[in-house]
């Protein structure tokens, strides 16, 4: 039903989650753990997964914190569980509040769980080609900072997320890449198809997290689009299917 870094399992006071679709009660091209609030699944049945999946974490299900995710580089600090009206717009949550559970789905996407171990300092990031190009993670490690923790002392693991050999993208893509930074042509090897090419978003994450400072970092190396344990949006389009579901992933300190 999940799975786990070792960098942050061996964190005492920690406790997170990369969550497969195995153990829900999703049916159809949702079928498993569904956590997608996004998705047209029926909402008791997504209900039921995240509860299952706050139960996991050790914390009620009002616990388990989730944004509306935009693609954007925005940063929610959480100190509270929400307040019941609409979740606020962004792409990452940092805290300091022991029994919050942060989380961001993804369904190719990166999944970015943070901690500072000493600060006692978390965050969750939801970092796809274009969080991560505008400043995702940077823009959690700054918001993990003003918590009081410490950059060098940070350990992030990259979760599932589709890796190159599934990552097809055309010249546009490519060309948004090398106008931020020429030095991002090596994320990119020719694609089989002629003008497209295959993109390293996990290598990319890596590459924004070390020049942000942060050093210790897993990667779980699990590609979503080939792993049928995991949602994937390109997957299902290639299908045709008429939508998603999505995964979810967290982390929280321990109360």
């Amino acid at each position: 039903m999940t799975l786990g870094s070792p960098l942050l399992s061996a964190i005492p006071g920690l406790r997170h989650a990369f969550f497969s679709r195995e153990g829900g009660v999703s049916e159809g091209v949702y079928a498993g753990l569904n956590g997608g609030l996004g998705s047209n699944d029926d909402p008791a049945k997504v209900a039921e997964n995240r509860r299952r999946m706050a139960e996991q974490l050790g914390v009620p299900l009002g616990h388990l914190l989730s944004v509306h995710q935009i693609h954007s580089p925005d940063v929610v600090v959480a100190t509270a569980p929400w307040d019941g009206g609409p979740r606020p717009k962004a792409d990452a949550l940092v805290t300091a509040t022991e029994g919050l559970a942060l989380s961001v789905t993804a369904a190719d996407c990166g999944p970015i769980l943070l901690v500072d171990p000493n600060a006692r300092v978390i965050g969750a990031a939801h970092a796809g080609w274009k969080g991560a190009l505008t400043g995702v993670l940077e823009s959690t490690i700054d918001a993990m900072e003003k918590l009081g923790a410490d950059r060098g002392g940070i350990v992030a693991a990259i979760g599932p997320l589709i890796r190159q050999e599934s990552y097809e993208v055309g010249s546009e893509f490519v060309e948004r890449f090398i106008e931020a930074d020429a030095e991002n042509g090596v994320f990119f090897i020719p694609g089989e198809r002629r003008g497209h090419a295959m993109f390293d978003l996990a290598g990319f994450i890596r590459m924004r997290l070390e020049n942000a400072g942060v050093l210790m970092i897993d990667d779980l190396g699990i590609d979503t689009y080939s792993d049928e344990r995991f949602y994937s949006y390109r997957r299902s389009v290639h299908r045709k299917e008429a939508d998603y579901g999505r995964g979810v992933h967290a982390i929280a300190l321990e109360g």
